[in-house]
């Protein structure tokens, strides 16, 4: 199926779909906990970035690739994208939060997809079980080969090129009590 015509189809269900290499794949519903990070991130991001050039958006469609349309639990974007568009501009900063079934996925194709935009600075995964967050940062004109980890509460997570350090307490916040 392209790009278009899967927009098309999958903005009129209900259900989430991403687009794979052309191939329909139709999404979980996330647990609880997942939705209480997105919360937090949006949260965390919201009030961190700044909102004269930036936007943070959550469960909108990206474009990621020749033949694939992925939707990232939160992403931060330019400001000026048309609210009527199916599809976001390309984002700065892409967050996609763990589930059991997403791991080889987050961390394996969706890392190579995102990692090939020129737009992106960084990408983050966020583990549900355990307070863990996996990022790249783009540094100059290229990743680090692999991600950072940040494995505890009192720590933050350093996003350099958007000058920002979001917290762990802050991105965890009531997921663990």
């Amino acid at each position: 199926m392209d790009k278009a015509t899967f927009l098309d189809w999958a903005g009129a269900r209900e259900e989430r779909y991403e687009l794979v290499g052309g191939r329909v794949v139709m999404m979980i519903r996330p647990l609880i906990g997942h939705a209480r990070i997105v919360r937090n991130l949006v949260r965390a991001l919201d009030s961190r970035i700044d909102h004269q050039s930036l936007e943070v958006l959550a469960d909108v469609a990206v474009d990621a690739g020749p033949h694939t349309i992925r939707a990232p639990d939160v992403i931060v974007v330019p400001l000026g994208v048309d609210s009527r568009a199916k599809v976001t501009a390309p984002p700065v900063l892409i967050a996609e939060v763990l589930s059991d079934s997403s791991v080889t996925i987050d961390l394996g194709d969706k890392a190579a997809e995102y990692l090939r935009l020129p737009s992106l600075l960084a990408y983050l995964v966020v583990a549900q079980d355990e307070p863990k967050v996996w990022f790249w940062v783009r540094e100059g004109d290229r990743f680090s080969p692999g991600p950072h980890v940040v494995e505890s509460l009192d720590a933050a997570v350093a996003i350099s090129p958007l000058g920002l350090d979001l917290p762990m307490t802050d991105i965890f916040a009531g997921v663990h009590s």
